[in-house]
């Protein structure tokens, strides 16, 4: 399995047969080294309904007749849309033939705000866990530091963990260090930073704080062999 970060919260995962895109927010994302119109999934993973998530998603997954895998609200609006979709809901795992993705609780909002100002609710925000290959990812999508993190952590090793750091929306760098403690996961790599001036983090801070995993800084474009 090989996974790559393309800024934001963008995560692509290339296993032997599939490529999987989470949460691939593009045109408009000022760090992505992406392009929208050649990016060819099988399978997009959302995570929430906010634009800076969601983004791309309906022409990509249209294009490709790609399989949306997002929670029950958010999976039937993309339905509606003409995108071929999979609902779970918190707590919930599903098998498919490219891997096992299961939706764990995070806290944060979701809800679509369309160019007419209407705001769309989505339901509940999630976190990714994602098993293939005999490797397991965790994309804790935009969330608060919360206690049964600890759980998420016990009940799953996880190899590797996408945990947002820019503060303002999600957790800030010590909150994201501290989850860092209760996954313990083999190694992390620091999201949801610097594309907007609310967010503006220095994620060398981060690594400074982690004392128990690997920190992986990557660059959009950047990756690691699992």
């Amino acid at each position: 399995m090989y996974v790559s970060f393309h800024g934001h919260s963008v995560v692509k995962i290339k296993t032997g047969e599939y490529t999987i895109l989470i949460d691939p927010f593009i045109t408009g994302n000022d760090l992505t080294d992406l392009v929208a119109d050649n990016e060819k999934p099988d399978v997009i993973l959302l995570t929430h309904g906010h634009n800076d998530h969601v983004g791309d998603t309906v022409a990509i997954a249209k294009a490709n007749d790609a399989l949306v895998v997002a929670p029950f609200e958010l999976a039937e609006y993309l339905s509606w849309q003409g995108v071929r979709t999979h609902a779970l809901h918190i707590g919930g795992a599903r098998e498919f033939e490219f891997g096992k993705v299961k939706l764990t609780q995070a806290f944060h909002g979701s809800a679509y705000i369309t160019e007419e100002k209407e705001i769309i609710y989505t339901g509940m925000p999630a976190g990714i866990l994602f098993t293939a290959e005999g490797k397991t990812v965790y994309h804790a999508g935009d969330t608060s530091l919360f206690g049964d993190m600890k759980l998420i952590g016990e009940r799953n090793q996880i190899d590797l963990a996408f945990l947002p750091i820019g503060d303002n929306f999600t957790m800030g760098i010590e909150d994201a260090a501290y989850a860092v403690e209760l996954l313990n996961p083999q190694a992390v790599v620091p999201v949801h930073y610097n594309t907007f001036p609310p967010i503006k983090q220095n994620p060398q801070d981060f690594k400074d704080l982690v004392k128990d995993a690997t920190v992986h800084l990557l660059s959009p474009g950047d990756g690691i062999q699992l």
